[in-house]
């Protein structure tokens, strides 16, 4: 029986609802994120009218072909819940592609899943496979989501930073960063925002830690088909002893220039995969069906195409390479990706983000410091920019950036 004093006693402990003035609580590990570098360029770029190669996306609009097979799948395809792991049309298209183009022997039942993009599989696969406490070995300069999705899971993360100009694997680094409590690498290759590809001794090295301390390669490959001057991807998980440890992430936006679309492919040895699945269902539990036909079809697409579209990037990336050169930049080779790297330095310039607000608000264009990709910031005074730009975008980029102190005329 209900008391007199009761409901007053049984309320005394919860917070007072006029006392309440700020929202509820916020997870400590987002809340205290700034805004994203990418965010904060491109809102200065759309204020003041800048040309944007800071954010990576392409003037180009994307293969006409997949575009319409996309149309018409969501005119007359099925647009209702299509499987969790994936349509089995785009499984076993993403088997037969890496099969053809990296040796890859993939089972599409059981080791390729679909995702809601590449940063969904990461996530997914970083709740998957570590536990609170458990440690996990991130490479710097590293895409803005790796560290607080480690976070939220629980790890801690053990950050390697990398050199410019070459971002090679040291092992010393190496053996202070790996333990008894490492589960888990994080791998980006072919890296942004350096635009390396990893040697094959770095890849090797890395393996042969990955074995030793008993760890899992989550590696992200999204720009393993944006490589250019003959050079080809290696995946991690080809290597000796390493299929069954670790997990490639792929993803349909950086092949076909469809950024906006949000597919993704995970590959893992079935066992793994059977713990990336219970995770992927409880985050976006499936993909729009029409897309994945679409990138199904797209991903058949013979080899003459892939060849000329990284062609037709390396074509852009040497344009804007020359004429930064010619403006008296120190060009940074790139080897991957769409973006390229300046010494900033070389024209006085030792603080990159200073250089990067300068240069949208006062010469409307936008670019990003790399020094952002660094937890510490610890390297400054590179800048990279976007190259995946028409002709005309790079050119009016070029004749911006001519009034820069210290540019050459």
């Amino acid at each position: 029986m209900l008391r007199a004093g009761d409901a007053e006693t049984r309320h005394a402990d919860l917070p007072d609802p006029r006392r309440r003035m700020t929202p509820a609580f916020i997870n400590p590990v987002f809340d205290a994120l700034p805004t994203t570098v990418f965010e904060t360029m491109s809102r200065l770029a759309r204020v003041h009218g800048a040309i944007n190669l800071g954010q990576g996306f392409p003037d180009d609009p994307g293969p006409a072909d997949v575009r319409e097979r996309g149309a018409r799948a969501l005119l007359d395809g099925w647009n209702q819940y299509p499987p969790m792991m994936g349509l089995p049309a785009l499984r076993e298209a993403v088997a037969a592609h890496y099969a053809r183009h990296q040796g890859l022997d993939l089972d599409p039942e059981t080791e390729v899943m679909v995702t809601s993009g590449a940063t969904e599989a990461l996530a997914g696969a970083l709740l998957a496979l570590i536990e609170p406490g458990d440690e996990v070995v991130l490479f710097a300069p590293m895409y803005d989501a790796y560290l607080p999705l480690v976070r939220r899971a629980g790890g801690v993360p053990r950050i390697v930073p990398l050199r410019p100009p070459a971002f090679r694997l040291d092992e010393a680094a190496l053996a202070q960063a790996f333990g008894a409590r490492t589960r888990v690498v994080v791998l980006n290759n072919p890296l942004n925002p350096s635009a390396t590809l990893f040697a094959p001794e770095d890849l090797d090295l890395l393996a042969r830690y990955c074995q030793r301390f008993d760890v899992t390669a989550l590696c992200d490959e999204v720009w393993e088909h944006v490589v250019f001057d003959g050079a080809r991807h290696r995946p991690l998980m080809a290597l000796p002893r390493m299929r069954e440890r670790t997990v490639k992430i792929g993803s349909a936006g950086k092949i076909f220039s469809l950024t906006g679309w949000k597919v993704g492919f995970v590959m893992a040895e079935a066992r793994l995969m059977r713990g990336l699945a219970k995770a992927h269902q409880f985050l976006t539990f499936t993909t729009p069906p029409n897309l994945q036909e679409a990138v199904a079809y797209g991903l058949g697409k013979p080899a003459p195409w892939f060849e000329a579209m990284r062609a037709g990037y390396a074509r852009s990336r040497d344009r804007l390479a020359d004429g930064l050169r010619g403006l008296g930049f120190t060009v940074l080779p790139a080897q991957a990706t769409w973006f390229l790297n300046v010494d900033v330095a070389a024209l006085g310039h030792t603080d990159d983000v200073a250089f990067c607000e300068a240069l949208v608000t006062r010469h409307g264009v936008a670019a990003i410091p790399v020094s952002a990709f660094y937890p510490d910031a610890s390297v400054r005074g590179l800048v990279r920019l976007c190259f995946a730009k028409d002709d005309a975008t790079l050119d009016a980029a070029l004749d911006r950036m001519r009034g820069l102190p210290g540019a050459a005329a």
